[in-house]
């Protein structure tokens, strides 16, 4: 059965703000909330990016259903495999069975920041799945000595653990990284309705559930949620390893400038009219994504809730 969510956007609200959004969420009947783990923002315009760990420990006192992901962490660089395993535990040990763990590659936009040197694509996998693999003993509650190939640990030991470990959901655009969430990951997570990625996971085994993210911007009238999309989320538009590769919010800024208007247009639904926002989600749906979850570009508060209850969700 599909599960849908909503895209809680570090990089657009504040922390309150994203806990008062997981509440509406929750109470509009949404199976899931997703956050994003980022230290800055893309662009300075979105404005926001609060410690995830913390917004999701309130997450977890302000409700008491709706499922919280993290999507997604990057465990390999800014914070060591050993603190996101307590960051972890405790999460899921407070929402009791609600907690999902997303973590992929990362970008160099939030990983640069403690002087590290960045990593290319294929050494990065490698750093996380060794990184999987450390947080997984952790979980056990033993004491864990480790020594491999990119981290250490020495005589660490969890004891706020929850009764079951949460599920690790690895996030993937390429063949190497699917293989990964195959091998290492309790299920794939991605953007869009990638078929050929959902089809290499599957073929290399993997059986989790897929989970992706579907940018929109509703408004009643189009031209202002293109204006909103254009100012605030243009760096969808950007190709290639960009997004991955570039350093700084000043560089994104930079880079965005070559994006057009009518290409955010082009990209995702934006405007008052159901019908984009359901061949969407009905396209992931095909792909074989069970965790469909909608960024709403802006508030989702603002009316795109009564929206989605109103208008699509009767329509799914």
């Amino acid at each position: 059965m599909t599960k849908y969510g909503l895209t809680l956007s570090s990089e657009e609200h504040s922390p309150s703000a994203l806990v008062d959004i997981a509440v509406a969420a929750e109470d509009a009947g949404f199976d899931f909330v997703s956050i994003s783990d980022h230290f800055h923002p893309w662009i300075g315009e979105q404005g926001h990016s609060g410690f995830v760990w913390a917004v999701v420990g309130a997450l977890s006192s302000a409700t008491s259903t709706i499922e919280v992901g993290i999507g997604v962490s990057c465990p390999i660089m800014r914070m060591h495999p050993v603190i996101n395993a307590h960051a972890t535990a405790t999460c899921a040990t407070l929402l009791e069975g609600r907690f999902t763990w997303g973590v992929g590659t990362g970008e160099a936009l939030n990983e640069h920041v403690t002087g590290e040197r960045w990593p290319p694509a294929d050494l990065r996998l490698e750093m996380l799945d060794e990184a999987i693999g450390v947080v997984r003993k952790l979980w056990t509650g033993e004491s864990v000595t480790h020594r491999g190939k990119h981290f250490t640990v020495e005589d660490a030991r969890i004891f706020d653990l929850p009764q079951e470990p949460p599920p690790i959901v690895v996030s993937a655009f390429g063949e190497e990284a699917a293989r990964l969430a195959a091998e290492a990951g309790d299920g794939l997570w991605t953007t869009g309705p990638r078929k050929d990625i959902i089809d290499i996971y599957r073929a290399e085994g993997g059986d989790g559930p897929v989970w992706s993210q579907l940018s929109l911007c509703w408004d009643r009238d189009r031209e202002k949620a293109i204006d909103r999309a254009y100012r605030v989320w243009p760096q969808t538009a950007l190709p290639g390893q960009l997004s991955q590769d570039l350093r700084t919010v000043f560089h994104f800024e930079q880079a965005v400038g070559s994006v057009k208007r009518d290409e955010i247009a082009e990209s995702l639904p934006c405007g008052p009219e159901p019908g984009p926002i359901v061949d969407s989600i009905e396209q992931a749906v095909d792909a074989g994504v069970d965790h469909v979850y909608l960024h709403q570009i802006g508030d989702p508060t603002e009316g795109f809730i009564d929206f989605w209850l109103d208008e699509v969700r009767p329509k799914l």
